[in-house]
This record gives structure tokens, sequence and C-alpha cells, in this order.
């Protein structure tokens, strides 16, 4: 019998963030009763919503849109935004918190952003609802859940109103080679201003681009990045703290320890061994330490 919890029928807090680019927190279902409204301001996280049946209202910057049976609708990060199931037909729901420094990417292909937070497929709705459900049933399975995660972004992004083979942005392939670019070199001496030449762009356009983009400056990502793989390699114990500030990066072990410790409020020494799924959970404490202002 799935958990239920006040408020939604059923909910589960998963914490997934061993891919490196999606991460999925949380999921659950809800059968509304008529006229629930809930108002989200999310930090750092991404909440989409999978509409079953009925109908409801989603507020966002100002504007106000229509949602019904088969769509989508986000809730982007750091945004007020306020919802609410229709007095006749309420809607039912499946929803995912999700995260990543791709995810940004993934939506825009599909045409899911802030200014346009409504998605309606042109085809295979069923599908897509078949495997947000299927998620919910595989819930313990990780990479079960984060694979079909992605298969519901290739769906969404075949299927899409916005989609335009010949016009494809340009500035997507940008931040997607950057993405590629880091975790290809991170363990080298990487510089902001080499990524850029090698781009053949200019390093202020490149890192605003690239914020923009993902909610990631590129000194941001590139640390993140650093941060996943050393507790993934700490987590397997064999090399020493060392090595792995070397293999992440590092070229002095002062330094990496530091920078561990600002993100984890850990030693790298006494993350030695530590189980990967609990070592994946302290992932989102760095990812809210780079962004909060420094002391």
């Amino acid at each position: 019998m799935p958990q239920e919890l006040l408020g939604c029928d059923f909910c589960k807090f998963v914490n997934y963030e061993d891919s490196d680019d999606f991460y999925l927190y949380e999921m659950g279902t809800n059968k509304c009763e008529p006229l629930y409204s809930y108002e989200h301001l999310v930090k750092n996280r991404i909440i989409i919503h999978f509409v079953l049946n009925g109908k409801g209202i989603l507020r966002l910057n100002g504007k106000q849109y229509d949602v019904g049976p088969h769509q989508i609708f986000l809730i982007p990060q750091d945004t007020r935004t306020f919802y609410q199931a229709d007095a006749e037909e309420p809607w039912e729901y499946i929803w995912f918190h999700i995260g990543g420094p791709k995810i940004p990417l993934i939506l825009k292909e599909a045409g899911l952003t802030p200014s346009h937070p409504v998605y309606t497929p042109v085809a295979c709705a069923d599908k897509i609802e078949a495997l947000a459900k299927d998620i919910l049933d595989n819930y313990t399975r990780q990479y079960y859940c984060v694979g079909t995660l992605y298969k519901i972004c290739d769906y969404m992004i075949e299927n899409s109103k916005a989609k335009q083979e010949d016009d494809y942005d340009s500035s997507l392939l940008y931040v997607k080679n950057v993405i590629s670019y880091i975790q290809l070199k991170y363990s080298e001496h990487v510089k902001i201003e080499n990524i850029a030449i090698s781009l053949g762009l200019n390093r202020s356009y490149l890192t605003r681009l690239f914020k923009e983009a993902t909610g990631y400056s590129l000194q941001e990502y590139l640390l993140t990045y650093r941060m996943k793989m050393a507790i993934k390699l700490l987590s397997e114990n064999k090399l020493s703290v060392a090595e792995i500030a070397e293999a992440v990066g590092y070229t002095d072990t002062f330094t990496f320890s530091k920078a561990f410790k600002r993100h984890f409020h850990q030693s790298p020494s006494s993350c030695k061994g530590i189980d990967y799924s609990i070592a994946t959970g302290m992932l989102g404490i760095a990812r809210a330490n780079i962004l909060s202002p420094k002391s």
C-alpha cells in the first residue's frame, strides 16, 4: 500500500542525485478536492505536474493559465507560483521535484519554460502519463526512475508544438558543449577563458548564457561537479584524500579540503567509506551552499 501523506494521495522523498545532469528529489500524486490550492516558492529545484484528468489554473509572473487533462505545467525555481483545482472538475495529477544543470535545457527544448509554463503534447500523451505512473510504481529503483524521466523528456521534445528542427536554438548547443567540456576536463586545470576560446565566444557572453540556461555560473557548475566526483571517490574508499584532490582537479590537498568542508560542512576524511545513497543526498546541501551569500 503506498505511503499516504496529508494533502496528497502518495508522496515519496527519494533524493536521487547520482546522475550528473538530472536529479529526482521527490514524487507524488494528488486527486484534489474542489478549489484545492497551493502556493510555491521553490529554491534550487523545479516541479513538473502531469495532469491526468480534471482542470485548474496556474498563476505565474502576473499571468494566469488554464490547464486541463493531459497537459503538463511547470513550477520554476525561485519563482512564486500559485495553482488551484477547478470547482466543478478538480484535477488529478502526478508531480516530480527535479533538478540538475541540464533540466532547464531539456525542458526548453520541449518548449516548457517560465514564460511558457504549460505544455501540450501533439501526440503520445498516454505514453507520457504511463511512464510517469511507472516511475511511481518503481520509486525504489534510482536508475530506473531517472532513466524513465529521460524517456518522458524525449517524448516531450519529440511531441512538442514548440519544436522547430530548422531553427534550433544555438545557445542551447553552446551550453551543452560547456557541460560536456567540464565533465571531460574537470580533473585538469580548467579555465573559463579556455572554455570560451574553444567555443569561439566572448567569456562574459558565455558566462551570461550559461547562467540564464542552467541557473549555475560556470564556476559554480565546475565546483559542483568536482564535489560530486569527490564524494563518489570518497564513498569508494580506495584513494587517499590527497589522491582524490588531484583526481578532481586540485593542485593541493589543503585547498581541496577547504572547498569540500565549505560545501558539505564535513571534512573529506570524515566522508571516506560513506554510503553513497547518503552521499548523493549531500549534494543538494552543496548546491544550496554555493548559492548562499559568502560570509
